[in-house]
């Protein structure tokens, strides 16, 4: 036992591999799911032992030196040895930017500790794993280990506002409820077994259901591939443009989901509508998403309409490649304004409640 506690408490290398989740479509039902809402941040296991402390992602990437706040805010817990299982956030306003969250993975020093002091992080803490008095805690079932983080956190985070416990519920329907209005920083939901022990590096425990949407967006240029297809050069992917209220139309994101057997067919009808593009933000325009190969699209007159589905929208742009649904020959390409993505959703702040 007391080498279990040495190996779990090891601050020099990622202990334990992080519970998996499993994509599912529905919200699972029975008494032994308990559910949470599904944080859009860093996955991080949090370990400290002594005067040690160290964050590992999911992919066992040592995330120490990024958080320089959470490092400083664990060393002032009361307890000397845990282990913490939680989702790093960066709040600014009413939500969490993800963007900001990226701007922390810089390799200077100096700008790590200057966005630590302008953008402080959170860790959103759902799950505990080791104490000072129970080292192998990971091994008993969720119900107990929930308990257990509830009672550290009572007893820990009370004057430590870097430290937030995840809300939990055994309700399906308030599982759904938070499905619904998923936006902000908590992009879906996820359900856990209550019954069982810490599924290290395996999918059995966990389930993740994502609130995927749809929005109408106007092709304003195209990217060729970098592979010819039957000797010609065929499309590779669409960039996506949606209009704000003063009528400019800016580009906010891209669908490579394109059929093969469509591409020289959609090309041939791509290449004879040139024009002016995007009249607001661009590709290669000055942006922390512009890149050399950025710069190399095709300026399409606002004329086609796709349909794409999504799962994020922040900072103005898709935050992951889209799928395209269908064509929109129906649709005005004025129709396709920013204002179709407002939505009520949480403010996660409210959530972690204190």
């Amino acid at each position: 036992m007391a080498e279990r506690k040495s190996s779990i408490t090891k601050t020099g290398a990622a202990p334990i591999e992080p519970m998996e989740a499993r994509s599912v479509d529905a919200i699972p039902a029975g008494p032994e799911w308990q559910y949470e809402p599904k944080w859009d941040g860093f996955r991080c296991l949090l370990l400290r032992s002594g005067g040690d402390v160290a964050l590992w992602s999911k992919s066992g990437e040592d995330l120490t030196r990024y958080f320089p706040e959470l490092v400083g805010a664990a060393r002032a817990l009361k307890a000397q040895r845990y282990v913490l299982d939680g989702e790093i956030v960066v709040p600014i306003g009413r939500a969490f930017s993800f963007d900001d969250l990226l701007q922390r993975l810089h390799p200077a020093a100096s700008r790590v500790r200057k966005l630590a002091a302008e953008t402080p992080a959170l860790l959103i803490v759902f799950d505990l794993l080791a104490t000072p008095r129970e080292a192998e805690l990971a091994a008993q079932p969720l119900a107990k280990r929930r308990t257990a983080l509830e009672a550290f956190a009572k007893a820990q985070f009370e004057n430590h506002p870097t430290f937030r416990l995840s809300p939990v519920t055994t309700s399906d329907r308030q599982a759904a409820k938070w499905l619904v209005q998923a936006g902000g920083g908590s992009d879906g939901v996820i359900a856990k077994r209550r019954d069982l022990p810490y599924q290290a590096g395996n999918r059995d425990g966990m389930q993740k259901i994502k609130k995927f949407r749809s929005a109408d967006c106007v092709i304003g240029g195209f990217r060729y591939a970098s592979a010819t297809l039957n000797g010609r050069r065929v499309v590779g992917s669409l960039l996506l443009g949606l209009y704000d209220e003063g009528g400019l139309l800016h580009h906010v994101g891209f669908t490579s989901a394109l059929k093969r057997a469509d591409k020289p067919a959609l090309t041939d009808k791509l290449e004879q509508l040139p024009g002016e593009g995007f009249t607001g933000s661009a590709p290669g325009g000055p942006s922390r998403w512009s890149t050399e190969r950025s710069a190399q699209w095709q300026k399409l007159q606002p004329k086609l309409v796709v349909e794409i589905c999504y799962d994020h929208f922040s900072g103005g742009r898709f935050r992951h490649g889209t799928s395209l649904l269908r064509w929109r020959p129906d649709k005005a390409p004025a129709q396709c304004t920013m204002d179709q993505l407002a939505q009520k959703r949480i403010d996660p702040m409210k959530l972690l409640k204190r």
